[in-house]
């Protein structure tokens, strides 16, 4: 990250991660591309860690993002072998919340399944939740016609996770004084942990690049999970958005090129 200028971040689609990334990771044919998806998203086994501390497990465009960290999870031996997987950590566990949605091809297949779990702090059923979330994809085997048809089956070898902290601040992106607060007065900062404040702005409109269908109720931070259809007048597979709690992680057209 340090020989990168000032704003160059990762930030994908949920299609480009599911699309290109976990399936390039699945199928493993390429070796000079798994070698430049390791400088990006690292394998983590992230139920060995607590969530506060796998960002120092990302690296190259990752390593100092604040706000959100990827990782590759390999498939738990438990569940190899037909059982449940093991969320538990040291200080606590991820539980999932909501139901599973499907995230959509830029032609409306579906192309995986999106599910998002909160952290708790102790033990079930008495733990405490926190900030940390996270969203796992998965890719559907071959291709899923329909979202009503059968349940897809889903390649388990790898899975990939997107980690942030549950904020109601807008994003570094966006950042300015929250309401009342007069230009060169100083805001009153609630770090995060990372350097990263918080306000209290609500309601702001932002683009979203998500391919899951754009609305309140199917953010691309994950907190709901209808497994709604995408919208179809979106142009250039992208649609606007109003945040009501938690701002997006997707409101940039991230991209990258191979480093030599």
């Amino acid at each position: 990250m340090e020989d990168m200028p000032p704003g160059f971040r990762f930030y994908p689609t949920e299609e480009e991660l599911v699309s290109f990334y976990l399936h390039s990771k699945l199928e493993g044919k390429r070796e000079d591309l798994n070698r430049l998806m390791d400088r990006v998203i690292p394998v983590v086994d992230i139920y060995d860690f607590n969530p506060w501390d796998l960002p120092h497990f990302s690296v190259y465009l990752c390593h100092k993002d604040p706000e959100q960290w990827f990782f590759f999870i390999p498939r738990q031996e438990s569940e190899a072998r037909g059982g449940r997987p093991k969320r538990l950590t040291t200080s606590g566990y991820w539980k999932a919340t909501g139901s599973p949605g499907y995230v959509y091809s830029s032609n409306s297949r579906p192309i995986g399944v999106k599910r998002t779990m909160v952290f708790y702090n102790g033990r079930a059923p008495s733990g405490k939740k926190t900030e940390w979330k996270m969203n796992e994809y998965k890719a559907i085997e071959g291709e899923a016609s329909s979202p009503n048809a059968a349940p897809p089956t889903l390649r388990q070898e790898f899975s990939l996770c997107r980690v942030y902290k549950k904020s109601k601040c807008l994003r570094s992106f966006d950042r300015r004084p929250p309401p009342g607060v007069k230009i060169g007065e100083a805001v009153p900062q609630h770090g995060n942990g990372f350097g990263v404040g918080k306000s209290d702005h609500q309601g702001t409109e932002i683009a979203d690049r998500t391919t899951i269908a754009s609305s309140p109720e199917s953010s691309s931070s994950g907190d709901n999970h209808h497994a709604n259809r995408p919208n179809q007048t979106r142009e250039s597979n992208s649609s606007r958005m109003v945040v009501d709690d938690e701002c997006s992680f997707w409101d940039l057209d991230g991209f990258w090129d191979p480093v030599n």
